[in-house]
């Protein structure tokens, strides 16, 4: 995803991580590579539980943990690296009357406007023209975090933040492009996106095929091992659960230019009983009731000749 409210010279390599928290929440980590010859915002859409308040968003400050999408890329080894990024650097948003919070969240000063008519308290450097927000009917009931950029090309922290969402059986990705000032229908995407689910985890494969291998179950790539074994969770705060796989879609190539939904089943924190564990084993199982039937018949017909 990439909304700016201003146009950019060039936007590169996109990693987006959601989460719910089994709780009515959702995470949301995003970052990027950007370069602009003005200050500019960066818009995101999120489908939050309505009446949105100011108080319906929790940004989280991945200031020390640059190498989120680093650390997450490491549970997915064998696939040829894709760089990726995010960019930008402290400022202050210069805010107008009756202005909305501002949260200095590590490199960032970030607000979150709860409904389209909330754009009106900020600068309008950093919202969107009413065109271009007439092409996106969707996010008409949306709520918006804006991340403010400053001029220039940078790849600092990931975003990140935790919203009420309305929204519990599907994890959203905002992924809608905007990098000019005007919708297209289909734009060039270059993103790797990772999610965590418990229910994910309840019907992959148990053992790890490889990084280009898409789960039936799912339709993504899941991760090696658990996310602790490849991802500082205190440097996380919060966002990853440790002891749940991650699993991964890429995005690569012109596609339709919307944002990008994963219905997910099941609990998304609590794993149920894999099943595919039963698959897995049952040749070894059946080799084994093979063998024992096989050594208990030649023990009867032993006995047998052994009596005669």
């Amino acid at each position: 995803m990439c909304m700016f409210s201003l146009p950019v010279l060039s936007v590169g390599d996109t990693q987006i991580f959601a989460r719910f928290s089994g709780a009515g929440t959702q995470f949301l980590a995003y970052q990027m590579t950007y370069e602009s010859e003005q200050e500019n915002a960066m818009i995101l859409p999120i489908p939050v539980q309505q009446p949105a308040k100011e108080s319906s968003i929790r940004f989280v400050n991945l200031e020390e943990y640059e190498g989120f999408f680093k650390a997450l890329e490491k549970g997915f080894p064998i696939l040829p690296r894709v760089s990726l990024g995010c960019s930008a650097s402290k400022t202050s948003l210069t805010l107008m009357k009756d202005s909305l919070t501002v949260t200095e969240v590590g490199s960032y000063v970030a607000s979150f406007v709860p409904t389209l008519k909330d754009f009106d308290r900020l600068d309008k450097r950093f919202t969107l023209p009413g065109t271009v927000w007439n092409q996106l009917p969707q996010y008409a009931d949306y709520g918006f975090a804006v991340f403010q950029l400053k001029e220039g090309n940078y790849k600092p922290h990931p975003m990140a933040f935790e919203f009420e969402t309305r929204d519990q059986e599907q994890l959203f990705f905002p992924t809608v492009h905007v990098h000019d000032g005007e919708v297209h229908a289909k734009e060039h995407f270059n993103h790797l996106l990772y999610m965590q689910h418990a229910g994910f985890d309840s019907r992959v494969n148990p053992s790890y095929d490889n990084a280009d291998v898409r789960e039936r179950a799912t339709g993504l790539v899941r991760s090696k091992g658990n996310a602790e074994e490849f991802c500082d969770i205190e440097k996380a705060k919060g966002l990853v659960a440790k002891d749940l796989l991650v699993h991964r879609n890429v995005m690569f190539g012109e596609l339709e230019n919307t944002d990008y939904r994963v219905t997910t089943f099941g609990h998304p924190t609590k794993r149920s009983f894999n099943w595919r564990r039963i698959q897995w084993a049952w040749p070894w199982v059946a080799i084994g009731v093979c063998m024992t039937w096989f050594f208990a018949r030649r023990g009867r017909i032993k006995s047998q000749k052994s009596e005669s």
